[in-house]
């Protein structure tokens, strides 16, 4: 009589875990339909003249990096995946690849900084610099958040923390994939790989 009612309690047990569980799921799921990122146009001041993602060809996929100049470490690390990726392009692939740096600093970030820190990466690197509105409302539609974080003991006076995440889209601005951040170059090779041979 007690293993049955042991049987039972586990039985309810399973039953709640997998609702809740599928609940959950749900849940995520409509989130990410409510809140995940929209892409849409980049459209702004670039080391390169004006930049328009319109401006690329059919087949080419623009990688999108939200950082500054300043940054001490996910910037540069994510640049250097980057161009570590794009070296291991052939050339007809490599051509395809718009890698695009927006800085969320643009009190600081001229385009001037913005082209020799690019440079450093290699000549097919672009970076773009908004005013602080144009910023906020592109941040806004791939859900790139940044804030400002004053460092007074430090010569550069503040720091960006910002979201990490690079963001592979069409020339529409449509977003292909997100990939997370990493440094390691698998995960973007991976998803660039896939969407250059679709």
């Amino acid at each position: 009589m007690k293993r049955q009612g042991i049987w039972k309690v586990l039985g309810v047990v399973v039953v709640l875990a997998v609702a809740l569980g599928g609940y959950g799921w749900y849940e995520q799921q409509r989130a990410a339909d409510d809140g995940g990122p929209r892409g849409g146009p980049v459209e702004m001041p670039s080391t390169q003249g004006d930049f328009s993602l319109t401006q690329m060809d059919e087949d080419q996929v623009a990688i999108l990096f939200f950082g500054y100049t300043y940054c001490p470490d996910v910037c540069p690390m994510s640049m250097a995946v980057i161009r570590q990726v794009m070296q291991g392009l052939d050339d007809e692939q490599r051509q395809r690849v718009v890698p695009v740096m927006i800085t969320v600093d643009p009190e600081r970030d001229t385009l001037e900084r913005l082209e020799e820190y690019v440079g450093f990466f290699g000549d097919d690197f672009i970076g773009v610099a908004g005013n602080e509105e144009q910023l906020e409302e592109l941040a806004g539609r791939y859900n790139v958040v940044w804030r400002r974080v004053e460092t007074p003991d430090s010569a550069m006076e503040y720091t960006v923390d910002h979201s990490s995440s690079l963001y592979l889209v069409d020339r529409d601005g449509q977003i292909l994939q997100r990939v997370l951040y990493s440094p390691t170059p698998h995960p973007l090779r991976s998803a660039l790989e896939s969407e250059l041979g679709s």
